[in-house]
């Protein structure tokens, strides 16, 4: 049984539910196939295992440290990253032109999810050097491109993204950080960063920073930021890598969980001339930031739907394993201990921990589907649906994974008793590494103010309507296919009317006073995140029927009739949560709102 992710329940998603076989029809991914992309997928799941999984408890134990004003880290991150490398999957979406593979964003998603699950403080390099890359590959003059990918794509170089300042938090528009032009074209950048993961370590022979900064005499706000290319060692021209650019490492911190990822301060030309390289126009660099947002956002979910898949399959080994107990009724005290699995109660856990793993597993996939058809589709229109999907889809898929994930990690822990909580075993890791990801790159928070805020109204509520119509949609697909899932697809339907009505109320509440509107914007994540796993499960119980009642047998049909049963369970047990959720904002409870800060 693997420990990362059930690669029966990953060939499902990929190949029944979003039927990724398709894909090589379309002129990008030419001559590929199943055949190609399960390898891709047996290389890192290899990769996970020999070079990751190993090094979880060393990553947590052994934290990196700076010494003699160098960071040290572990010998296993090197191992990882070199094995990583090689395979090739941080170019892996990118054109063969230039090194890629030209994959489906799909299919890199799922191979990476491997990392993810087994070693998060090791996976996170590629992830954040890939999206650097990525952001450099779409803004980036073909001059910069040729400059600075092909040692990026290739593991040579790493990249970070550089947002945060101490004073400024999240609120980007205050940031200080400034660009003063020099006489050749490039910038000086002078200030501080902070929260900067993977902003200093010697993994590679440099690392790429994309730093946001101002402009002098830039507007105020988020109108005046730029984008630059800043790396640790200067780079001529001709690819040539020099001395110190004068980034200097001010501080390493130690967060909980994550602990193979350096955490750190980073100044810019406190020492020396910091030379940044403008990435586009000047004051366009926060929308071209969010092009780098906005994917490592899909990827701190997939990092917590890969951790929360990871603990699950740790409880269900240990349930099965685990013997201690009798089952209620049983008088006879002869009778050996059952296996934990046997008790109802362990089965309600891991059902919970099963619905949060797998289901956002789902969505991860489904975003990532998403960018593919955004991308590549036949039509103009199949893109812009897409887009919008794409859209409405990523506050939640940032937020949900590691919010309904930690409950099923903390599921999991339960499942294990004792041991669960003891540091010895990796579900208590797993459980501190996840609860990071409620606040990399934006609070759930700011992800519902970003969901009801702008999301849901954009484009005259065009991207909601669509994710509405495609919920009802697999509603009527569901009671077509089998009488017997009609009526959680009756459920699913007076949920999505609900949320509706809700959502209509909120935005006139907004048109008329902003912040009293957006006060429960968090509440409206939570119920429309439930909302649209329910979606996703009711697509898989579809599928999982259709199977059985093609005649699907033994481990197949086991496998069928447990997506069938976790589909129920979450019907009967999560979705009737968002009940809750909508009397709150019916009402647009104002007890927050109103709150003042002397009564604290």
């Amino acid at each position: 049984m693997s420990l990362q992710i059930d690669r029966r329940d990953l060939a499902f998603l990929l190949y029944e539910v979003l039927d990724v076989a398709t894909l090589p029809e379309r002129p990008r991914f030419a001559g590929q196939g199943r055949e190609v992309y399960d390898a891709v997928l047996d290389t890192l799941e290899g990769v996970a295992a020999e070079h990751y999984a190993p090094f979880r408890k060393a990553n947590d134990q052994q934290e990196p440290a700076l010494v003699d004003g160098r960071v040290i880290t572990n010998p296993g991150l090197q191992q990882g990253w070199d094995a990583v490398a090689e395979t090739g999957i941080i170019a892996a979406t990118h054109d063969e032109a230039r090194g890629g593979m030209q994959l489906p964003h799909v299919i890199a998603s799922a191979a990476i999810a491997f990392l993810e699950a087994a070693n998060i403080g090791s996976a996170s390099y590629p992830m954040l050097t890939a999206g650097a890359a990525n952001l450099i590959a779409a803004f980036g003059s073909e001059a910069q491109r040729q400059r600075w990918l092909p040692r990026m794509l290739a593991g040579t170089w790493s990249g970070t993204m550089a947002l945060t300042e101490p004073d400024a938090g999240s609120s980007l528009a205050d940031l200080r950080t400034s660009a003063r032009p020099l006489p050749d074209g490039t910038y000086a950048i002078e200030g501080t960063k902070i929260w900067i993961s993977g902003g200093d370590h010697q993994l590679t022979g440099n690392i790429v920073h994309l730093v946001l900064a101002r402009i002098a005499g830039a507007p105020e706000g988020t109108k005046g930021i730029s984008l630059f290319i800043v790396p640790r060692n200067t780079v001529a021209e001709d690819g040539t890598v020099g001395g110190s650019n004068h980034v200097t490492l001010a501080g390493l911190i130690h967060k909980m969980g994550w602990r193979g990822t350096t955490s750190t301060l980073l100044n810019f030309g406190e020492r020396g001339t910091c030379v940044g390289h403008l990435v586009g126009e000047p004051h366009k660099g926060l929308a071209y930031m969010f092009h780098m947002m906005n994917e490592a956002r899909i990827g701190v979910g997939r990092a917590g739907a890969a951790m929360s898949y990871a603990a699950f399959r740790y409880a269900v080994e240990y349930a099965r394993t685990r013997r201690q107990g009798r089952v209620p009724g049983e008088k006879d005290p002869t009778r050996p201990p059952v296996a934990i699995v046997e008790h109802a109660d362990i089965r309600r856990l891991l059902l919970t921990a099963k619905c949060a793993a797998e289901g956002s597993l789902a969505l991860v996939l489904e975003c990532a589907r998403l960018v593919d058809e955004q991308e590549t589709g036949a039509t103009e229109a199949a893109r812009q649906e897409a887009g919008l999907l794409l859209e409405v889809l990523t506050p939640i898929a940032k937020t949900w994974p590691a919010v309904y994930g930690q409950e099923g990690i903390s599921s999991a822990l339960q499942v294990m008793g004792g041991y669960g909580y003891a540091r010895e075993y990796d579900v208590e890791q797993l459980y501190r590494d996840n609860r990071l990801n409620q606040i990399h790159e934006g609070t759930n928070g700011i992800q519902a103010l970003d969901l009801l805020g702008r999301k849901v109204p954009q484009a005259h509520g065009a991207a909601f309507a669509l994710l509405g119509t495609r919920i009802a949609a697999a509603a009527r697909e569901a009671a077509a296919a089998d009488p017997a899932l009609a009526p959680l697809a009756q459920q699913l339907g007076a949920a999505l009317e609900r949320m509706g009505a809700v959502t209509t109320r909120l935005l006139a509440a907004m048109a008329q006073e902003p912040a009293r509107g957006l006060a429960n914007a968090t509440v409206y994540l939570e119920c429309a995140s439930r909302v649209v796993y329910a979606w996703l499960w009711l697509r898989q119980a579809t599928v999982a029927s259709r199977a059985l009642a093609a005649g699907a047998t033994g481990r197949e049909a086991d496998f069928y009739r447990g997506k069938l049963q976790a589909a129920r369970f979450y019907f009967g047990q999560e979705l009737p949560r968002t009940l809750a959720d909508a009397d709150v904002l019916e009402r647009n409870d104002a007890s927050a709102f109103e709150m003042q800060d002397a009564w604290f």
